[in-house]
């Protein structure tokens, strides 16, 4: 979100009339070259009637859809906060993803500014309201869709409407792993129009997108382009972001977060969050079905609810000791890593499954994962299809509520090993209470690595430390170093076997050993 004060000259917006005027001339160039005859072209040629509906077309979305955007101003806590929506800590980045020149630049502006506001807010008696952005009615008694660091740390907010009309409002609720918050509108609610939503899994990648908000406190900008791509993920570089966005290249700027991101037929299919640069035609839209999962949950209990399985998983292509299997036409996510008293750690599920599927709903990779598992309710018993040692099951996990506070992750590390202790070059010991002390770690069932030998397997691939402790061997579980050895007799370095192990961070991740001197 960027402040903009009042005072500030307002600019024409000369992108979007730009692009308008060139989409035109590219149509009428295409009415030239279908039409042989000038005189043909006299008359309204077929290419240039489309051009025209296509105008019309542009015109009456935005007349539709503007009564359903809101302008939302705040007056924010500590103005430093408004730069603060990142990539650290928590997760957020307050310049919406501009590059560090570009959010320099926006603070020394807004610190120029600040002091004029201050005074004007004395002179006034009035609220310094330092912070703009957008936002979306999503139901008829009042309720706002907008994003969460638009309000983060608001002491009042107001907001706008197209036909004039300011409300005081309200934080609802926020779900900051999303960015999504929702105001209550507060007064005389009527004639309120909320918007239509569609459904953001049949998006499709090149269909219109129109992008309208308050860039640059330039109230009810309207821009134009297409979907860019779908299920963009990493684009936050926080655990807690569990979705993907919606790229588009329609232009979108600070000021247009939380604003809604529409198709042709005027339905939001997102809600604009974040842009990559300046200009540069890349800008992400939150979905619009996790929008109103999210949005829905906030106005019924005050709180979105967010379910989850406590696991880390990594798609198989992504993970270089399952491409063989991927390359066999094998689909689905490879589980890496359990949370300590998660769901997932109460059922049946294991490191180094391959889970291929929810509910019957195949799935291919973590992003698909994570959205499958989002959809369902808290305390939903929901059936994973899985491929364990090249065997399918079924594993019933319970979801539970996303804690708070990040949970460390279970202390189990598959690692694929050779056929003997002394090819892969380990020593290991029965875990007795006097070694996990030496070595600073729990006691549990399984055996203790004491050493590794230099050059050796596990050492060139340092997978393996003194400490670690494995508890299972191609995920069946050992307890003492005889059922180690003869768990290692029926295994080969060039298949590869998986060791879960449990390291001093108390950290389980699947690990591969696997000799690929060949």
């Amino acid at each position: 979100m960027v402040v903009k004060p009042r005072s500030e000259p307002r600019l024409t917006d000369m992108n979007y009339y730009s692009r308008i005027r060139r989409s035109l001339c590219r149509l009428a160039l295409a009415a030239v070259v279908i039409v042989p005859t000038s005189g043909a072209l006299a008359k309204d040629s077929s290419a240039l009637d489309m051009a025209r509906q296509l105008n019309r077309a542009f015109i009456e979305l935005a007349d539709a859809v503007s009564p359903s955007v809101v302008v939302v101003s705040v007056v924010q806590k500590p103005p430093s906060r408004l730069w603060r929506m990142g990539e650290e800590g928590d997760g957020r980045d307050g310049t919406e993803g501009l590059p560090d020149e570009l959010r320099k630049q926006f603070e020394r502006w807004f610190e120029g500014r600040r002091p004029r506001a201050q005074e004007r807010a004395e002179e006034d008696d009035e609220p310094n309201w330092n912070g703009q952005g957008s936002g979306v009615l999503v139901r008829e008694d009042g309720y706002v869709v907008t994003n969460y660091h638009v309000v983060e740390g608001a002491e009042k907010v107001r907001v706008r409407l197209k036909d004039g009309r300011e409300f005081d409002a309200e934080v609802k609720g926020k779900d900051h792993k999303s960015d999504l918050a929702v105001l209550q509108l507060k007064g005389e609610l009527t004639g309120l129009k909320a918007a239509k939503f569609a459904d953001s899994e049949k998006v499709r990648v090149g269909e219109f997108a129109i992008a309208i908000g308050a860039p640059f406190e330039l109230d009810y900008s309207v821009t134009f382009g297409h979907v860019s791509a779908k299920g963009r993920s990493r684009i936050i570089r926080s655990p807690i972001a569990d979705q993907d966005f919606i790229q588009t290249d329609a232009n979108i700027n600070p000021g247009n977060s939380g604003g809604p991101l529409v198709n042709i037929d005027g339905e939001v299919i997102g809600i604009n969050a974040m842009i990559r640069g300046m200009s540069t035609g890349i800008g992400f839209a939150i979905p619009a079905n996790l929008v109103r999962q999210v949005s829905d949950g906030i106005i019924e209990n005050g709180r979105f609810a967010r379910p989850w399985l406590g696991i880390e998983m990594s798609g198989i292509s992504e993970n270089p000791d399952y491409r063989a299997m991927a390359k066999r036409g094998v689909k689905g996510v490879v589980v890496a890593s359990i949370v300590p008293e998660g769901p997932a750690s109460k059922s049946d599920l294991k490191i180094g499954d391959i889970i291929t599927s929810i509910d019957g709903k195949a799935i291919q990779t973590s992003q698909e994962l994570k959205n499958e598992i989002r959809s369902k309710r808290v305390g939903t018993p929901i059936n994973l299809d899985v491929i364990r040692q090249k065997k399918t099951l079924v594993v019933k996990v319970k979801t539970e509520e996303w804690p708070e506070e990040s949970m460390p992750v279970s202390n189990r590390k598959p690692t694929p090993v050779d056929a003997s202790e002394s090819e892969l070059g380990i020593t290991v010991k029965s875990l007795t209470k006097e070694l996990a002390a030496e070595f600073e770690v729990e006691e549990r069932d399984g055996v203790i690595v004491t050493s590794v030998d230099p050059g050796s397997i596990a050492a060139r691939r340092n997978l393996l430390s003194k400490g670690d402790v494995i508890t299972e061997v191609n995920q069946e579980k050992v307890t003492s170093p005889k059922e180690f050895k003869e768990a290692m007799k029926n295994v080969s370095l060039k298949e590869g076997v998986m060791l879960t192990v449990v390291s001093k961070d108390q950290v389980a991740r699947l690990r591969v050993l696997k000799d690929r001197s060949e």
